[in-house]
């Protein structure tokens, strides 16, 4: 028997001795199963995290000998900072890793601030005002949603062309400038905001555009901070775009640049899952920062027509 079947065996026994103890003992061994599957879940969510930590740390034998840390005994030799110290040495014709990390983080940034603003502004426009061809533009954009980003891929690339936009970052930024999705999110929230709050604005002498900066957006605050999310994520883990817009090696991204370490030739695994702890982390501090947004945005707006 291993330690971790003796481990659930010992876990089960416990449960079911306390719900021997009466109806105290039936509620501490419902408080205590529910406790011990909500810890396997977390550690199940976690362990792929707990191996790329140690990964990043090992050499490339201790890399395919063990699992997650090697023994205590061999942390001298098969511990080491080489892998990181390779990512930020940089190569010849090669920009340095920290250079692909402010791509992405400028164009995550940029692709977020932007949709934010036009999303919002579009979806406030379809909630709140009444105008010709309002269900027509609606379904349209619905109905995009449906059509596939690869069918989209070879015109939009022929476009890029003839614009001169190729090896720049503008079509990594303005395709997607407008999301049907965003639009939808946030007309959702917006219809969600009574109509009483915008008819005492304007006669306190509001404009429309102040209405939609200072009454409606503080109002879909939680779709805002969802959606923020949703798009960093998105442009942060892009990698269609940039590998195919961008041949430039100082444009590039930080999901491309990846990539580069896992050759046809040449496999620097170690190299590559220290890039990839470091490109967690961006992404993982803005979840935390707006994770309560997060999960009241993704219901706001959920029942209402």
């Amino acid at each position: 028997m291993t330690g971790m079947q003796a481990f659930v065996l010992g876990a089960v026994g416990l449960g079911i001795a306390l719900s021997l103890g009466g109806p105290r003992g039936r509620r501490w061994a419902t408080g205590y199963m529910r406790w011990s599957l909500l810890a396997l879940a977390a550690g199940l969510t976690l362990t792929p995290f707990a191996w790329l930590f140690c990964a990043a740390f090992k050499t490339p034998s201790a890399l395919l000998q063990h699992p997650f840390l090697p023994p205590l005994s061999a942390w001298s030799t098969d511990l080491t900072l080489a892998n990181f110290t390779a990512l930020f040495t940089a190569q010849p014709g090669y920009p340095p890793f920290w250079r692909y990390l402010l791509n992405s983080l400028f164009l995550s940034s940029a692709a977020t601030v932007i949709q934010v603003v036009l999303c919002s502004a579009a979806g406030w426009a379809l909630a709140k005002y009444r105008f010709k061809g309002r269900g027509v533009l609606l379904a349209f954009m619905l109905g995009s949603m449906a059509i596939p980003s690869m069918v989209l891929l070879a015109p939009l690339y022929s476009l890029t062309f003839h614009l001169g936009w190729l090896d720049t970052w503008w079509p990594l930024l303005i395709p997607g400038a407008v999301s049907a999705f965003g639009v939808f999110l946030f007309r959702q929230a917006a219809l969600a905001v009574p109509d009483e709050l915008l008819e005492a604005a304007r006669i306190d002498g509001a404009s429309e555009l102040r209405i939609w900066l200072q009454v409606g957006m503080p109002l879909v605050r939680p779709m805002t901070g969802a959606f923020c999310l949703i798009t960093f994520l998105g442009q942060w883990n892009s990698f269609l775009g940039p590998q195919v817009f961008v041949t430039r090696q100082e444009l590039l991204t930080l999901p491309v640049a990846l990539n580069n370490y896992m050759g046809v030739y040449s496999q620097q695994y170690g190299v590559f899952l220290a890039g990839t702890m470091l490109a967690i982390i961006p992404p993982a501090i803005l979840f935390f920062a707006l994770q309560r947004e997060f999960v009241s945005g993704l219901t706001s707006g959920a029942v209402k027509g």
